[in-house]
């Protein structure tokens, strides 16, 4: 009955991340899967998740099926998030939220939508991006193409040739982009780019898409709204898919969600309506628990201010991981450029590293980088830094 099917490669980062966990070196680092990791290598349980968790249990009664579009106490507190509390966009209801299986279950519910309610729009992500945008796209049936982004010469960004493209696509075509802390490369657009960038996609009347899994990893956690913000204010409609996978290390627990800024409360209700509909013929519905630990550290005031504690204190980790390692191969390979490393914001950093050299990082010196050269920052500690660095530097020279 199935002898036809095609063997599946894998997903290329999993499988290398499978391959890492195969491998007997005692000295081996896991620089390829995007998750956080404390200075001793370790996925950290952050305080206010534990007392959320600690606090559900103690109200622990029945499981009911949540609604399809999940948590209330949570949607809310999302938009809050998001948006910030008093943002008109909330006050007139222009916004629909739901509640998803993590960020990665909101982007494939909004292109199943796209789909549907858009036939024949094509979208378009950056050059490079991270990988399952693609699939998520295609597996809907949705045309995926490129415009451009990474400049491999500087390690900074394509700017003007992401405007000139931009300008050139048709009316209601999807726009990809990341809010912050860009995934693969840790590229972001300032904040003067992307004011630049909403007239560009009023006047082409483009339909944008954000991925924001990241929040508070770049510049902090109102700071990094900065985009979803500016395009709210801007009168725009648009898409945001969000995560708390990394901010509050409850990567298990699938906790994201979907909200869809529209021009009218009327057009919200008619989207929320598409959504449901879109969900109850994939899961029907999302889990409880992780509904119950996000609207619990962002309900409560001291549990938010914890866990604003606690994403802080994982940024400034990063930053020195950064500042270490630029240190490091500075001082190794005199006379070349790896000021990148410091203006990449986030978990992830393009090396600049071929395939070639990522593969010998992987088989001599048993460091693990996705074949591209990106590399998860936070997978970095005061241990294996300057081992990282020094590799890093032989595979170069």
């Amino acid at each position: 009955m199935f002898q036809h099917l095609e063997p599946y490669a894998g997903d290329p980062i999993l499988s290398l991340n499978d391959a890492f966990q195969k491998d007997p070196r005692p000295d081996k680092i896991n620089l390829s899967i995007g998750i956080y990791f404390d200075d001793a290598g370790r996925i950290p349980v952050l305080g206010c998740v534990h007392e959320a968790e600690s606090r559900m249990l103690a109200a622990s009664g029945a499981k009911p099926y949540l609604p399809i579009d999940g948590s209330p106490a949570m949607r809310k507190a999302v938009q809050g998030l998001l948006f910030g509390a008093d943002h008109e966009a909330l006050r007139s209801g222009r916004v629909a939220t739901l509640q998803t299986v993590g960020s990665s279950g909101g982007l494939k519910v909004g292109a199943d939508f796209i789909k549907r309610w858009f036939p024949g729009t094509q979208v378009w992500v950056s050059d490079p991006t991270w990988d399952n945008h693609r699939a998520m796209f295609e597996g809907a049936g949705v045309q995926v193409n490129t415009y451009p982004y990474y400049d491999p010469a500087t390690g900074g960004l394509r700017f003007e040739a992401m405007l000139e493209t931009l300008r050139s696509l048709p009316a209601r075509s999807v726009v990809l982009l990341h809010a912050c802390c860009h995934n693969p490369t840790g590229v972001d657009l300032t904040r003067a780019q992307w004011e630049q960038l909403v007239p560009v996609l009023r006047e082409r009347e483009l339909l944008p898409y954000l991925d924001l899994a990241y929040q508070g990893y770049g510049d902090g956690i109102d700071e990094d709204a900065f985009a979803v913000r500016l395009l709210a204010t801007s009168g725009l409609s648009f898409f945001i898919a969000n995560s708390f996978s990394k901010s509050m290390s409850v990567y298990g627990e699938r906790a994201g969600a979907l909200s869809v800024v529209c021009g009218s409360a009327a057009e919200a209700a008619l989207v929320a309506g598409q959504m449901q509909a879109t969900v109850r013929r994939n899961y029907s519905s999302p889990a409880i628990h992780a509904a119950g630990i996000v609207s619990q550290v962002l309900g409560d005031p001291g549990l938010r201010a914890s866990w604003a504690a606690d994403v802080a204190a994982m940024r400034d980790r990063i930053l020195t991981m950064r500042r270490d390692l630029h240190g490091v191969l500075s001082a190794r390979v005199p006379g070349r450029d790896f000021n990148y490393f410091l203006s990449q914001r986030g978990m992830f950093s393009y090396t600049g590293l071929s395939a070639a050299q990522v593969d010998r990082l992987r088989d001599e010196f048993g460091v693990y980088l996705v074949r591209s050269g990106r590399m998860c920052v936070a997978g970095l500690n005061t241990g294996n830094v300057e081992r990282t660095a020094a590799a890093m530097a032989a595979v170069i020279s």
